[in-house]
């Protein structure tokens, strides 16, 4: 008889934001009429920019003729790519990368839930709290977390509290950890690290051997100068860490489905048996197995992304989004919430009223303005009594939502 991998099992019933889902649809079936604004997913509403759709078109017309025709791809991505990826996303910040320490994948969050697999399950993970949830149950499916606790931690997992009394600012860890998880500016709450902040954690990790596993999907949206927009700002940093990337938001490809991951060449790791091992190489053969890589229509759209059209096109949906977390935060601020994130990110973290729960705030939002948020303590313990908006909607559903908000007797 085939046995189940027992780790899948220990997992909570459902994945956050299908819970939510669940939440929505029922409420919908009672009330059908009710015109819901949903600020909780990250979904981008803003259309491709005209140069990725004309980029697009341009590819679908050369898979139509025998000459320019492509079928598999290299699944580390086409060169055109990635060497549009290092002279604009690095060079400029004085960050040298090599061409084969560029992965492109389908986009940060496969990659940042496949990467555990080269790791020992022996290996302790540290996370910020609250976190994305996918760091937290990719390592509960490769049986690093442990016993989920009644506090809803698990007992393996190093939990670092990013809170309003620490300034979402998390410590160092007070015990051993070897792989850590780092998402700046943040999901969820929106905050940032300066350089001298994330400069400690690459100092912490060079110093103990750790690992960061750095997700920079919302770089595009940093507005202030001393945030730095890739952890290879900040030096040794390619003997310590791993940075994701992703098109997702940068771009609008929530559905085209695009992103890279940089593994340095000088990244070692141990083993117990052959001493230090190339996490290049590891990540490399991971690939060439499990991955058959991104299409070619997808990566000639990402290309687009760098020309100068392309560039001013998705900087202006960038600029809409953060014009939008603007309108949120001070709407939310005039009324009387703390406010936190939406500066340097899309996303607005605030706390609830009166202590109020989570999910019971966000149960009063859908019911009785009809805004869909998102529960904080989904993304952890810490996220208990804050609720996450996202700036990803139309301009009308941000003023609308927050007209809502005003007139809202709580």
């Amino acid at each position: 008889m085939v046995l189940v991998n027992e780790n899948f099992l220990s997992l909570p019933g459902n994945y956050l934001f299908s819970e939510i889902n669940k939440k929505v649809m029922a409420f919908r079936s009672r009330y059908p009429d009710a015109e819901l604004i949903r600020m909780g997913i990250g979904d981008v509403t803003r259309p491709l920019a005209k140069a990725v759709i004309d980029a697009m078109h341009q590819a679908v017309s050369e898979m139509s003729d025998e000459n320019t025709f492509r079928g598999y791809g290299p699944e580390q991505g086409y060169d055109f790519l990635i060497k549009k990826i290092i002279e604009n996303d690095f060079l400029p910040r004085g960050v040298n990368i090599l061409p084969e320490e560029v992965f492109i994948s389908d986009g940060c969050k496969s990659d940042m839930g496949n990467i555990g697999g080269l790791f020992d399950r022996e290996n302790v993970v540290a996370v910020t709290d609250p976190v994305y949830p996918v760091y937290v149950d990719s390592n509960v499916m490769d049986g690093r977390a442990g016993q989920l606790q009644a506090s809803g931690m698990w007992n393996k997992v190093v939990y670092l509290p990013c809170t309003a009394e620490n300034g979402f600012i998390p410590a160092l860890p007070d015990k051993p950890a070897d792989i850590i998880y780092l998402c700046y500016p943040n999901n969820p709450t929106g905050t940032t690290l300066t350089k001298a902040e994330l400069k400690k954690w690459v100092d912490y990790a060079l110093e103990t051997g750790s690992l960061v596993l750095f997700d920079a999907a919302y770089e595009a949206f940093i507005a202030e100068d001393t945030i730095p927009h890739s952890i290879y700002e900040i030096d040794g940093a390619k003997e310590c860490a791993i940075e994701f990337r992703s098109f997702s938001k940068k771009a609008g490809f929530t559905g085209i489905r695009c992103g890279y991951t940089v593994v340095p060449k000088v990244l070692t790791v141990k083993s117990a048996a052959n001493g230090k091992v190339c996490l290049n190489a590891l990540w490399n053969r991971r690939q060439t197995t499990k991955f058959n890589g991104v299409s070619y229509i997808t990566q000639r759209a990402a290309e687009a992304v760098y020309t100068p059209e392309g560039k001013k096109q998705c900087d202006e949906n960038s600029a809409y989004y953060m014009k939008n977390a603007a309108i949120i935060r001070s709407g939310l601020k005039k009324i009387g919430f703390n406010v936190y994130g939406g500066v340097n990110a899309p996303y607005i973290w605030f706390s609830t009223p009166d202590n109020s729960g989570s999910w019971h705030f966000f149960d009063r939002m859908l019911r009785e303005i009809h805004v869909i948020g998102t529960p904080g303590v989904g993304f952890g313990p810490s996220g208990e009594g804050y609720i996450r908006l996202t700036a990803f909607g139309s301009r009308e559903d941000t003023i609308a939502a927050m007209k809502r908000f005003e007139s809202w007797t709580l």
